[in-house]
């Protein structure tokens, strides 16, 4: 799948959490000042060109919907940039980011709980 620009993430974010819903829909989650319904229209047939978003028609009218889910999406496009700026080495993006984004000893503390707790799970249920 071709990557998302930075418009059309905006679009399938609101899609991932409207579900189901027409241009007019996703046009009202935009906060102010709201992008012409054109451009958001074709946005939409881009993303379903892409193979993002699909559609029911009802006469001249199209209800649209994601085709792929955020977490699958994200699960993509995290190994994506994984690949691409980290040699594929979690190790090497942990040390990024406790490095480079300033984490507070809180943040830090509980991304080692959550690590711990994967740990615990995994040594009582190994795949």
């Amino acid at each position: 799948m071709k990557p998302l620009t930075r418009a059309e993430e905006q679009i399938m974010q609101i899609m991932w959490r409207k579900g189901e819903c027409f241009v007019h829909d996703i046009l009202e989650a935009f906060d102010a000042p709201k992008p012409a319904y054109n451009t958001v229209s074709t946005v939409v047939r881009i993303l379903e060109k892409k193979g993002y978003v699909g559609h029911h028609s009802f006469g001249k009218s199209h209800k649209y919907y994601a085709l792929i889910s955020k977490k699958e999406y994200t699960r993509r496009y995290l190994s994506g940039m994984m690949s691409g700026y980290f040699s594929g080495s979690y190790k090497q993006l942990v040390s990024f980011f406790s490095k480079e984004a300033d984490l507070s000893v809180q943040e830090m503390e509980e991304i080692r709980s959550l690590i711990d707790a994967q740990i615990e799970k995994k040594k009582q249920d190994p795949e």
